[in-house]
């Protein structure tokens, strides 16, 4: 099975309207930014994302909003996108505020096959409100479902032709979950290499779990919030 697409355009093709992505990424570390911006070029609308933020205004999903391509937003942090807010307030956007560790879980259990578990996060709040909850040991659970996504879209540091990723860092955050969990993996890598050149013991997601892989171009790594000190 040959997993090499030219660029992001055509890793994207098959993602149509109404579809319901996980992109990976925390806050602008570790995005697929190429993924990104193909589908802001392709014009996909009515999109469910899944994903840990939303990005800010002019970089990230935060482009995919301003567009107004997304229909619904699964997050735990949206703070830093105005856009979002706006969209949010107005009714514009459907939102599901998730506890960043049940968000993670959800990710998790889908790519185990897991249908559905109990957490004690989020018992006694609004996250509860509609779920089933039951107690063990004197405590009380909320029954969250694992996600069901069509397509997930991962950015990885390096990939072989045979999709085996391994990623950098604190890049590495929900990447591999994710990119566990879709339907459809796509990932895009920095450096693509080919097959027996990474070494066995570092890799992080293995190939049989990536659909489609290139070679994405001309990151920006920008940095969300820049803290310098005084001296």
């Amino acid at each position: 099975m040959n997993k090499v697409v030219e660029n992001a355009d055509q890793a994207v093709a098959s993602i149509s309207d109404n579809a319901v992505l996980m992109l990976g990424g925390f806050g602008l570390c570790g995005i697929p930014e190429n993924s990104i911006s193909a589908l802001v070029r392709k014009g996909v609308k009515g999109l469910t994302c899944i994903s840990n933020n939303a990005g800010v205004d002019d970089f990230g999903i935060g482009l995919m909003l301003q567009g107004k391509q997304v229909k619904k937003m699964v997050s735990s942090y949206v703070g830093e996108n105005a856009e979002f807010e706006r969209q949010l307030l107005s009714g514009e956007l459907e939102v599901e505020l998730i506890p960043q560790g049940t968000l993670a879980e959800r990710c998790r259990a889908a790519g185990a096959g897991v249908p559905a578990f109990f957490t004690p996060a989020g018992y006694g709040t609004e996250v509860a409100e509609g779920k089933e909850t039951r107690e063990f040991n004197g405590k009380m659970y909320l029954l969250e479902h694992a996600f069901d996504p069509d397509f997930a879209i991962v950015k990885a540091w390096k990939g072989d032709t045979d999709g085996n990723l391994i990623f950098k860092a604190t890049a590495r955050n929900f990447n591999p979950l994710m990119a566990m969990a879709g339907k459809h993996t796509i990932a895009e890598v920095e450096e693509l290499v080919e097959p027996g050149e990474l070494d066995p013991n570092f890799i992080h997601v293995p190939g049989i779990f990536v659909n489609t892989i290139f070679k994405g171009t001309d990151y920006e790594k920008r940095i969300e919030q820049r803290t310098v000190s005084a001296g």
